[in-house]
């Protein structure tokens, strides 16, 4: 199995990109793998590998500073500004200034061909506003989020700090390979970077 994914099983499961909370969306079921014990909801790690490579190469179909990545999360922020300087794209780390994607007179306007957000719940602002403009969102879902106005679903962990540094450097990694600006995986920073530090 690990041939086929972008890295090892281990390594997923190390950063606890699979771990669930206790509460399940009907829309997330599908990407449901199994219930522990404890109650908590365990995500199918293949489908969230196979995602990430697919939104990969559907973000390098866009100019970089066409993408807007959003985190409202604190474990979010650090790995959606690395996300945005590696690959070009801009960054909202923390709270997302209501009429950015709306408003032309606000300050912080900006009008991006595709959304990613952290979580549909915390960047519910970010999301909202996508819908308005008519831009695809993609977004980090975990076993309880709603997909109201979802484009494409990455299904993962979206509150532990791991798991999100991992979500965001595979993407960025994903990105660039796709459009030929990393040729050797060598290149990329370490993982370590793209990690929230207490």
């Amino acid at each position: 199995m690990d041939e086929e994914l972008l890295i090892s099983l281990d390594q997923y499961l190390a950063s606890g990109i699979h771990i669930g909370t206790q509460q399940k969306n009907r829309h997330m079921e599908r990407y449901i793998y199994r219930v522990r014990q404890d109650g908590l909801y365990v995500l199918d790690v293949k489908t969230t590998d196979t995602r990430i490579g697919q939104i990969g190469k559907f973000l390098a179909k866009f100019s970089p500073p066409q993408i807007l990545v959003v985190s409202n999360r604190q474990y979010g922020m650090k790995p959606v500004e690395m996300f945005a300087k590696w690959t070009g794209a801009k960054a909202v780390a923390g709270r997302f200034i209501p009429g950015s994607l709306t408003n032309p007179n606000c300050d912080h306007f900006v009008e991006p061909d595709v959304l990613i957000i952290t979580d549909p719940r915390a960047d519910y602002q970010a999301l909202r506003e996508a819908t308005t403009v008519g831009i695809p969102v993609v977004a980090l879902c975990d076993s309880e989020n709603m997909l109201t106005n979802v484009d494409i679903v990455i299904p993962t962990n979206n509150k532990g700090k791991k798991a999100l540094t991992l979500v965001y450097w595979l993407l960025a990694r994903e990105m660039l390979k796709a459009n030929g600006t990393l040729k050797e995986d060598s290149e990329m920073p370490p993982l370590e970077d793209f990690e929230t530090k207490e």
